[in-house]
């Protein structure tokens, strides 16, 4: 931008003042939202396959409750997918609870499987992802979903199904399938509001933790609590660092279903590294959400600071 020149009279001498502009800062664009769409299962149609099955997961960073695998089953004739349909992470809440019924119509089949604290803690959340999804596969099975001639569209870009399914099928990695595929981002939506109405009722069951409101992630109320009542049944104790150090009791487990998990890949047993974070896949953390954005320090904070909290609490309590 060019400068602006003025002159002005002082005592009949004139000056010239050079004014200099800054550019004008350019129009912040907007970052456009990803919205899912039929492409990529229509190409897996056009390949041969009868029907596409989409499948994303929910939980896996949790600091308790299960971790859950949707699948939806979709064929060429569904017609247009629900409108406002996205990635249940871009959604809030009431969206959600609006849409999971409306994608249920939607699709031709979908179930929801699980694997618990208990299960996560016994063989590491890789492992437990194949099993839930696993479970979810079987219910899709048992509800007479035709997947002879099928994709699994899996969101991100690890493959922890092929391995657990009870049958050989093709299995396509896709990250963010979850934002661009509606198939997907219809399993993500069921899954996630199917695991939120979980932790919203053991929030009545087990009190104190306000699972109703952070669902089993991290979050200060969340660490303070575990500071002050100590992990609940619903932990994963293999997720928090004092307990994990202790040691975990190592259970057997009726899985409900046959699974070989000697057929898993021994990397993923355990399914964390020393630093309590999954060896075999970049994304997983340690049980912090990453809306939330708390730190392992600022956990282990808030759990001591709890603690001490408890503590006077007990203090005060025998005194009285």
């Amino acid at each position: 931008m060019a400068p602006r020149t003025t002159s002005t009279n002082v005592e009949g001498v004139a000056v010239k003042q050079v004014e200099v502009r800054a550019p004008a800062k350019p129009a912040r664009r907007r970052k456009r939202q990803v919205v899912p769409n039929y492409k990529f299962e229509t190409e897996l149609h056009s390949a041969g396959n009868v029907t596409v099955i989409g499948c994303d997961e929910v939980g896996r960073g949790a600091l308790a409750g299960p971790v859950a695998v949707g699948m939806v089953v979709v064929d060429a004739q569904v017609g247009r997918w629900p409108k406002g349909l996205r990635d249940s992470k871009l959604l809030l809440e009431p969206k959600r609870e609006e849409l999971a019924p409306l994608c249920m119509r939607w699709v031709r089949h979908h179930a929801v499987g699980l694997a618990s604290a208990e299960e996560i803690d016994a063989y590491g959340i890789m492992a437990c992802l194949g099993m839930a999804g696993a479970r979810a596969f079987a219910s899709l099975q048992q509800a007479g979903a035709p997947l002879t001639a099928s994709t699994i569209i899996l969101d991100g870009n690890y493959d922890y199904l092929s391995r657990a399914l009870p049958v050989r099928m093709p299995v396509v990695p896709r990250i963010k399938a979850d934002q661009s595929c509606a198939s997907v981002a219809a399993a993500s939506v069921i899954a996630k509001v199917h695991r939120d109405a979980i932790m919203i009722e053991q929030d009545a069951v087990i009190p104190g933790y306000s699972w109703a409101s952070n669902k089993g992630y991290s979050s200060e109320a969340h660490f303070e609590a575990i500071g002050r009542l100590g992990p609940s049944p619903l932990h994963r104790l293999t997720w928090l660092k004092r307990w994990r150090e202790e040691g975990v009791a190592q259970p057997e487990l009726d899985l409900g279903m046959d699974l070989d998990l000697d057929a898993v890949d021994p990397e993923l047993h355990g399914g964390m590294d020393a630093e309590g974070r999954g060896s075999s896949d970049p994304e997983l953390g340690l049980g912090i959400d990453p809306e939330l954005g708390l730190s392992d320090a600022a956990a282990e904070e808030l759990l001591a600071a709890g603690e001490q909290r408890s503590l006077g609490d007990r203090s005060a309590e025998s005194a009285a």
